[in-house]
Formats: structure tokens, sequence, C-alpha cells
């Protein structure tokens, strides 16, 4: 078994809100660092931010059109010589399982023709071994969370925030993205996911009412659905538990329209309950349709439902989108949905981006789409694609 690299074992000594200082004091003394910079992407996903005691005094960088914004965007080490300085900085993407976090930026002496790639490994290697740590700081330090916020989030967008499972993740199978917006003020949207050797479970929900009022709401079926889903239930029961346990807060009063989906890894097959949902888009061979579900009861609305599962199969090359009514139901200047003709071209045209990015591409076009002004609801769309297990394969049985 390898041991953890010296890198590792520093930072795993360090105190929390100290790693990044005890990674930057490494790669200085290693590779004679001008300068060590750690960027985090903020909720929104369109800037990198340095990480520092609030308020934050130095510029935002964009995701869009900044070098590190390139290698955040490419998942890629991307260097950059400056001839006036005579140095070369390396932009490493500082992610773990594909969860993308932020960049860190190396400024060391250089020529035109950059760094070696064994000393570009080495960085990337750092970076990697940041990443994970950052992940398990953020239980005991507010550091890094910090430096994600362009802006304040309100009360019900930070208890939101917190029961997300993370905005990205990969395994050989899928590779999954999601975004939320409006990302500071948000109404009660929310998605979960959770793996195992041979099963993804998601959810994707569609928020009722606002503020506080709306968290509390969200943050009951999500804790709902994982304690039955830890406690090894069925998808069926799953839903009946979380139907309950709202339902006995609310009597009806409040409740969630909910999608919940069991991938078994191995074979593509998926095992669904659509409570009231959230709309799902696939894209296969170039071709894009809305999967067509039989709606059951929302969660929460009514006691003692029984929910029944349907069955289809993904297949490698499968995308699959999963948006809220924020973003199918809303509305262009003239007033047409944006699920008519909008919707489907936009999945069009962001068919060559990973999943990781293809959330925020798609919110970003709505937002043209919409217009100007504040949105009247949570957009949300999650982003699935499926790679393929073992024994994946065979036609759609719906």
């Amino acid at each position: 078994m390898d041991r953890p690299s010296a890198v590792e074992r520093s930072l795993r000594k360090a105190a929390p809100h100290e790693i990044f200082d005890v990674i930057r004091s490494l790669i200085e003394r290693r590779h004679h660092a001008r300068s060590v910079e750690l960027l985090m992407a903020d909720y929104a996903m369109t800037r990198l931010q340095p990480i520092g005691v609030l308020p934050h005094t130095l510029p935002p960088l964009s995701v869009h059109d900044s070098a590190p914004g390139r290698a955040f965007g490419a998942q890629k080490p991307h260097c950059v010589y400056d001839a006036s300085t005579s140095t070369v900085t390396a932009h490493l993407p500082v992610s773990v399982r594909g969860d993308r976090l932020g960049v860190l930026s190396v400024k060391v002496e250089g020529g035109e023709d950059g760094l070696a790639a064994d000393a570009v490994e080495q960085l990337q290697e750092c970076a990697d071994a940041l990443a994970h740590e950052v992940v398990v700081a953020e239980r005991d330090t507010d550091l890094f969370l910090q430096a994600r916020r362009a802006e304040r989030l309100t009360l019900a967008a930070e208890m939101q925030w917190q029961l997300l499972p993370g905005r990205s993740c990969a395994r050989p199978e899928y590779s999954l993205g999601a975004q939320l917006e409006p990302a500071y003020a948000i109404f009660g949207d929310s998605f979960d996911w959770s793996a195992s050797a041979d099963d993804l479970y998601m959810t994707v929900s569609n928020g009722m009412g606002e503020g506080i009022e709306a968290a509390l709401l969200t943050s009951l079926m999500v804790n709902a659905l994982r304690n039955a889903r830890r406690a090894g239930l069925n998808l069926s029961d799953q839903a009946y538990l979380a139907d309950q346990a709202i339902y006995g807060q609310h009597q009806g009063s409040r409740y969630l329209s909910t999608l919940l989906l069991r991938f078994h890894l191995p074979t593509g097959d998926v095992e669904i309950i659509d409570a009231g949902s959230p709309r799902i888009w696939r894209m296969r061979n170039g071709a894009v349709e809305a999967v067509e579900l039989e709606a059951q009861l929302p969660l929460g609305m009514f006691q003692d439902t029984a929910y029944i599962p349907q069955h289809f199969k993904v297949e490698p090359g499968d995308r699959l989108l999963f948006v809220s009514d924020g973003v199918y139901d809303a509305l262009s200047p003239g007033g047409e949905k944006y699920s008519l003709r909008a919707l489907a071209a936009s999945i069009t045209s962001t068919r060559l981006l990973p999943a990781s990015q293809v959330p925020r591409a798609i919110l970003q076009e709505l937002l043209g789409y919409r217009g100007p002004g504040p949105a009247v609801d949570d957009s949300l769309v999650v982003c699935l694609d499926w790679h393929g297990g073992s024994d994946s394969g065979g036609e759609t049985a719906e």
C-alpha cells in the first residue's frame, strides 16, 4: 500500500484554517515560487475569488475570460508566460471526485517554454491534495466557504446550500453537474445524490413558498429521504416516509414536487418515482426529447399515499437534463414559455460541454431569454451524462 506523500502528511497535521498556508509554504520552498494563490469558485459559478478575511479586498476573476478560469473550465493545468517578469504562472484545477472547487495559481521563474512536465505534475498533485483537505476542513472552518461568496446569502439560501451534496461529481459510469439560480436568494428548489458500489440515488425537487418557510420544508424533505435511504429502504418506501414526514408536519397545506431515481450502475436500469415532479429531457444520438412519466401526488399532499416506481434504461452516451418549473415555465418578454422551443435548443447548443458545465450554460441562456428583471422563482438544472456500466446496453424499456 502506498504511503501518504509528504504533502498529504503536512496538510493532515495542519489546523483547518491553516492548510492553504501550509501548502503555500511547501510550494514556495520546493519550487522557489514567487507567489501562490488559491481562488475559490463562487456559488453562481461565475467568479473565482481569493481566500482571505472578509471583506474581500482583492478583485475576483471571471470564470469565463481569465487564465485561471481557463484551467477551471477545462479542468487541466494552464501555464501563462510573462515576458516582463520572466515568470510562468501555472493555474491548476482544485477538484475532488469531479466537484470543481477552484484554482491554485503558482508563479515561478521560467522562460517561454513554460514549466517542465514533471514540475506541472508535482504542482497538480499539490492542488489535488489541497482539494481533499479543503472538503474536510470546511467542517471546522468558514474560511473557504466565505471565499465562495460574491455577496451575502439570504438565510434561506444559507440553509439550502448546506443541504446540497456538491455541484458536480464523476465516476466511470456517469458525470453529474447541477446549479441553482438565483444563487444568493433561492426559494426552495433542491437536489441530492448519493452513490454506492451498485446504485446512484438522485432526487430533484421544486420548492414551495419563499424564504425560511421554503427552506425548512425542503430541509424536512431532504433529511427524511436521506434517513430512509440510509436505513436501506427501497425507493417506494423512501417516498412514503418523506411523504408522511411532510404531511405530519403540515397536514397537506404544504408539499413538494419531487423526482426520486435509482440508477443501477452495472446495467443502466433506472427506477423512478414522479411525485408531481420537475421535468426530464433526454438527448440520445443528437435528438432531444421529453421523458414522459406517470405523475403521482407530490410529497406531503395527502396522508398514506402509495408511490409506484416506473422503469426505463439509459444507454451509453445518453444525457439526461432535470429542470425545475423556474426553467420550464419561464416566459420571454413576448410571453412564450421557455419549454416550448428554447429549452430543446439550449440542450442542443450545450451538447459538447461536460456535464459539470451544462447547468451554468443553460441558466445563462435562460437569463438572456427571460430578459432583465429579478427572477420570480428558482431555476434548477441538473445534468447527468451516462457513460455506461459493465453490463449497460440494450433497448429502452418504458
